[in-house]
């Protein structure tokens, strides 16, 4: 079936500050023993956001003009650690469309990538304008990640993002998601499989 074409994601945004945010941090491992990631969302930053007894902890993600957001703002290196892909699964599923930090580990890109989850880059003081601007205006207001043209856009501001070439054109184009790739190509596959002598001959 054809997957969405994600060209920009509009949204509220909530800064969740801090660089090297591991995946452990992201979603605790005692929460990986699910058959489906559904129902992960609930569990995202859960050790960040709980102490061991249950209580909230003073965390954006707690807070009141939180709840809704839909693009996480991040510090650098985030995603580092396991490649645990129950990671952006999480997030996906908290409500996050999109991503912004300084940087990502390439395992936790390429699994974001992977299920329609844009990860975009700005600069140390790019980030730090979006967020300071973030902190200082409206709750309710959205930015823009325009995968397009590569930029966030926050009204009348904007900055340049990056994001991998591949991943780009995979996201833009409706072709993130390899599995469905290669269900969608079954009989492509087929078809060269008739061509090839070797396939199906016994040993």
């Amino acid at each position: 079936m054809p997957l969405a074409k994600i060209t920009t994601v509009t949204a509220r945004p909530v800064v969740v500050p801090g660089d090297d945010m591991d995946t452990d941090r992201i979603i605790p491992a005692r929460f990986l023993k699910c058959i489906t990631f559904d129902g992960l969302g609930e569990f995202a930053f859960a050790d960040e956001r709980k102490n061991p007894d249950g209580s909230l902890k003073d965390h954006p993600l707690n807070k009141p003009e939180a709840k809704g957001c839909g693009i996480l703002v991040g510090g650098f290196n985030f995603g580092c650690g396991s490649s645990r892909e129950h990671a952006p699964q999480s997030i996906l599923r908290a409500g996050f469309k999109a991503v912004i930090a300084g940087s990502f580990a390439e395992i936790f890109f390429g699994n974001s990538t992977g299920i329609g989850l844009p990860c975009v880059a700005l600069t140390r003081e790019h980030l730090a304008e979006l967020a300071s601007r973030i902190a200082s205006t409206n709750a309710s207001r959205e930015i823009t990640v325009d995968l397009v043209n590569l930029r966030v856009v926050d009204g009348d501001k904007s900055w340049p993002c990056t994001l991998a070439p591949s991943a780009r054109e995979a996201l833009i184009n409706g072709k993130w998601d390899a599995i469905a790739e290669l269900l969608d190509s079954g009989k492509s596959i087929d078809d060269t499989a008739t061509r090839l002598p070797y396939v199906g001959a016994k040993a």
